[in-house]
């Protein structure tokens, strides 16, 4: 057996070495006699002093639990003690180990009746004043959502219809959400108020003279065993408490060390959850759960189930009562507490619903207590957004709903009034219908050829004369003929008749195929390239937006613009005095040529090389500078052709466009088509004539 050193480090130098050897054979003696007791309590038999203060090396016990293992001394000397097997005193029978399940899944969301009812209303307010026209036109822009998305985004010029709101219960989407899953923290923070109960599993880490890193279940009693120190009563005291009730009880044996107490793997618990909830009954949650995270492992109160209103029992009797709303709106949790073993929480029956919708932040369906009122309500939803009108709101009200009657109240005249269960608050919008013209500010631009170009804000009844005066008028370069005048209304408008104009011709274009008989293989062959053509063709008009370009009648060498009235939006752009003609389609030679005063579109054609072979000579067409539009076809007819067309006078800036002919077919066959028409017709002349008709 090892000789140990005195626990007194400053009197060991003055002893004598007889002394010294005399006193280590005494304690010798007195631990083999008290080796049965220490065997029973440490788990191992014990050699050293337990109360030194030096630097002694300590043998800690065997795994075995029987013996000293000599080697397990540090460089430093300091005592280490190891952690004991499942054959030491430490018992681990009855403990449950906490869920390892990180994720489960939420229930999916079941609205309630008025929950439905309210979303009905919400798309009816959004959808109030929108025309049939607007909505097929949008119905015909979600249609070519996914030929225009390979183009990329484009501004289609009309408002878009924007995607319904879902109004749903406040608060549904924590507790119940189909799309999201619940998230148990791996490494939650443990409160300093946490009980520890038997199961809950401690980390002890001892450094100084003792080094210790051992992991000690609680067992049924609540003890743990700690070696070389014996059992520690922990269960009922606070995790904060851990650390000064277990340093105490160590400093019996040694001395001059520190210590670390942590939780670690925390005891599933059972409680139950009862009232309107999603899945009633008996529940395991971790040991760090709070009421919180039993009612999202329940699943969430039911559609009928409060949100403010849940109790927590133990004992039979009330711990606490928790207000989900506190939480979402003020982001307290003091009344959540943890929950216990056998613990019982109650969700109570829903209490008075009301939805707010309109120009609010959050449109929602709300719970109230006793108490509150239209102003609590309207806070709930986050008050009122930047749009809206906070002089009034409407309240729809369930009793009223048969006769149609829908009360206006005034702010904040009426903010302190009550409401009823199934009340529907709507809070108007300051933009949402259009002021008369009379009553706007004009923002307009003016670009090109102006002393000032840029934006102006005019005053109501404003005209073009007025946007010029504050642009500081036409420069001398400028050319009023070309002038672009575009109108945001304009635009809208323009955008609205063309999607239907091609709504139309996508009908009348399925209408020829369907009705097109096919006899050969050839005739397939050329309506599917017609087909493919044909859908080609209307995926690229549906990338073509109107500019709103409104036509000011003007003779070519006018000074000045018509004095219109302008509107909000409107754009000027006046031009400088062009120097040359384009002209461009089926032509030899298409290009810009230099303007000659006089020339006709006949002798700017001839320039170009004139018409190729296969340009339909009967569509060429002009466009003033103006935007105005001259054709070939005006003031011709069948019997005649006008040569108005090839004596007008071209102007600066014009463009000449000689389109291509289609539906072109050869000689051979128009002499086959021919030959059959004519073969046909002898057919029937030979069959009356066998008749005898």
């Amino acid at each position: 057996m090892p000789i140990l050193r005195s626990l007194d480090s400053t009197a060991a130098p003055t002893r004598r070495p007889g002394a010294r050897l005399g006193a280590s054979c005494a304690l010798a003696i007195a631990l083999v006699l008290s080796g049965a007791d220490a065997s029973a309590q440490f788990s191992g038999n014990t050699s050293n002093d337990l109360t030194s203060t030096g630097s002694t090396d300590i043998s800690a016990i065997n795994s075995n639990g029987a013996g000293i293992d000599s080697s397990a001394s540090t460089p430093s000397g300091a005592t280490r003690l190891r952690q004991p097997n499942s054959g030491t005193s430490r018992s681990n029978q009855g403990s449950q180990a906490e869920p390892r399940d990180q994720f489960y899944r939420k229930t999916p969301y079941q609205p309630g009746e008025f929950e439905r009812y309210v979303q009905r209303r919400a798309n009816e307010l959004q959808n109030q004043g929108r025309s049939q026209d607007a909505d097929a036109d949008q119905e015909q822009q979600d249609r070519d959502n996914g030929v225009r998305s390979a183009a990329g985004p484009a501004d289609t010029g009309a408002s878009p219809r924007p995607a319904n709101v879902q109004v749903r219960r406040f608060g549904a989407n924590l507790v119940t959400d189909s799309s999201s899953y619940v998230s148990q923290d791996p490494l939650p923070t443990v409160p300093g108020d946490y009980i520890v109960r038997p199961g809950d599993e401690l980390q002890l880490t001892i450094w100084g003279s003792v080094d210790a890193d051992l992991s000690l279940t609680v067992d049924r009693s609540g003890n743990i065993a700690v070696p070389r120190v014996g059992s520690i009563q922990v269960a009922g005291l606070h995790s904060g408490d851990l650390n000064e009730a277990i340093s105490r009880r160590i400093g019996h044996t040694f001395k001059n060390f520190q210590l670390s107490v942590t939780l670690g793997q925390v005891r599933a618990i059972r409680v139950f959850v009862g009232g309107y909830v999603q899945h009633p009954g008996s529940i395991t949650v971790s040991g760090l759960s709070s009421i919180l995270h039993a009612i999202m492992r329940a699943g969430g109160p039911s559609a009928a189930g409060s949100f403010r209103d849940i109790h927590l029992r133990r004992g039979g009797k009330e711990v606490a009562v928790f207000d989900l709303y506190d939480l979402l709106l003020k982001g307290n949790r003091d009344t959540d507490q943890l929950v216990q073993p056998d613990d019982v929480i109650f969700i109570g029956p829903i209490g008075t619903q009301v939805a707010v919708l309109g120009s609010v932040n959050q449109q929602a369906i709300y719970e109230l207590k006793p108490g509150e009122t239209l102003s609590d309500a309207l806070g709930m939803a986050g008050g009122f957004n930047a749009v809206a009108d906070r002089s009034r709101v409407a309240i729809e009200r369930l009793a009223d709903r048969n006769t149609g009657r829908v009360a206006e109240l005034t702010l904040p005249a009426h903010s302190k009034d009550m409401l009823d269960s199934g009340d529907l608050v709507h809070v108007f919008s300051v933009i949402a219908a259009s002021l008369p013209q009379e009553v706007q500010n004009e923002h307009v631009r003016v670009e090109g050829e102006v002393a000032h170009p840029g934006d102006y804000i005019l005053p109501p009844g404003s005209h073009i004369a007025d946007a010029l005066r504050a642009a500081g008028g036409l420069t001398n370069a400028a050319y009023p003929y070309g002038t672009e005048f575009s109108r945001e209304s304009v635009r809208r408008q323009q955008q609205n008749n063309y999607e239907r104009a091609l709504r139309d011709l996508e009908t009348d274009m399925s209408k020829n195929q369907a009705s097109q008989r096919v006899t050969s293989s050839d005739e397939l062959a050329s309506q599917n390239a017609t087909v493919a053509a044909n859908a080609r063709l209307l995926n690229r008009l549906r990338e073509i937006r109107p500019t709103g370009r409104v036509v000011l009648q003007l003779s070519p060498d006018a000074n000045g613009l018509p004095n219109l009235p302008l509107e909000d939006g409107d754009t000027l752009n006046i031009p400088n005095r062009a120097s040359s003609v384009g002209i461009f389609g089926s032509v030899f030679n298409t290009g810009s040529f230099v303007f000659e005063p006089g020339h006709t579109t006949e002798q700017y054609l001839a320039l170009a090389g004139g018409p190729t072979r296969g340009a339909d000579k009967d569509s060429i067409f002009m466009l003033r500078a103006n935007g105005s539009v001259i054709s070939a076809r005006q003031g011709s007819s069948f019997w005649h052709s006008s040569s108005g067309f090839s004596d007008a006078v071209v102007q600066p800036g014009d463009t000449i466009f000689v389109p291509e002919q289609v539906n072109k077919s050869t000689f051979v066959q128009d002499a086959k088509d021919w030959t059959q028409i004519l073969y046909q017709f002898g057919l029937g002349l030979a069959g009356i004539k066998s008749l005898g008709l």
